[in-house]
């Protein structure tokens, strides 16, 4: 297999090379790149590699910018050290999007994935693999980090019961009634989360099918709703939503 590894951080580039040599010693890699420039430039006059590791933060950019800037085919395994970016790889090549500091264990089921996926559509050819990749599913947001004091906590978005805007703030709504401020806007939430489990009711509210409690037939039809943990502000279905959320309730 003919491998990249685009990344900023030598020692770190170095790490995943012994990694890759621990897998297959038969791993080729052909270039190590630490920014988009050089990656544009490798890539324009070069055969594509078989897979690309990439970091998210380069020396001059984003690794996103080489998406603009070069129609990249090969398939992509993202290493970085933030976590905000995993909605928008899903939206190219990747195959997977691993965290630093990359263990082996994870790498290892990453290139296995690869391989997996290669192996399925070998007939028809990468094109088809990279069909597949982009028609998934995207993976959505995990966990937060919100600062709790001089604490920095995570929280699982499966322990998360709501969101809710409040005088241009936005604060998390735990299912154990914690009520932290997260630096997220909603419209920038419901994107980052399934929408198959919150659904954004209202300018303020965005909420988990879990924290519904009770739905009213409110004055004029209007929809009210209790959730759990109790919020502080009435909640309402927007008029405009209310055929949507009903549908998403009966999924």
């Amino acid at each position: 297999m003919n491998t990249i590894i685009i990344e900023d951080e030598s020692l770190t580039a170095q790490r995943l090379e012994g990694m890759l040599h621990k897998y297959d010693s038969k791993i080729k890699i052909l270039a190590i790149l630490p920014s988009v420039e050089e990656s544009v430039h490798w890539l324009e006059r070069n055969d594509p590699p078989d897979l690309v590791f990439m970091d998210i933060h380069l020396e001059d950019d984003l690794c996103f910018k080489i998406f603009e800037k070069v129609p990249l085919q090969s398939p992509v395994i993202f290493t970085t050290a933030y976590d905000e970016y995993m909605v928008k790889a899903f939206k190219v090549n990747s195959i997977d999007y691993l965290l630093k500091p990359v263990n082996y264990e994870e790498l290892t089921a990453a290139i296995d994935k690869y391989n997996s996926l290669k192996t399925q559509f070998m007939k028809p050819g990468i094109e088809t693999l990279l069909q597949y990749i982009g028609q998934r599913e995207p993976e959505y947001k995990s966990r937060f980090m919100v600062t709790i004091g001089t604490k920095i906590k995570s929280i699982e978005t499966s322990q998360i019961a709501y969101f809710y805007a409040d005088e241009k703030i936005t604060f998390m709504v735990t299912k154990e009634g914690q009520n932290l401020p997260i630096d997220y806007s909603l419209e920038k939430l419901s994107k980052l989360i399934d929408p198959k489990k919150y659904f954004r009711i209202n300018r303020q509210f965005l909420l988990s099918f879990d924290s519904i409690q009770t739905v009213y037939t409110h004055y004029k039809g209007k929809l009210k709703l209790d959730l759990n943990p109790k919020a502080r502000l009435e909640v309402f279905v927007s008029g405009d939503r209310m055929t949507d959320f009903k549908e998403w309730l009966g999924k």
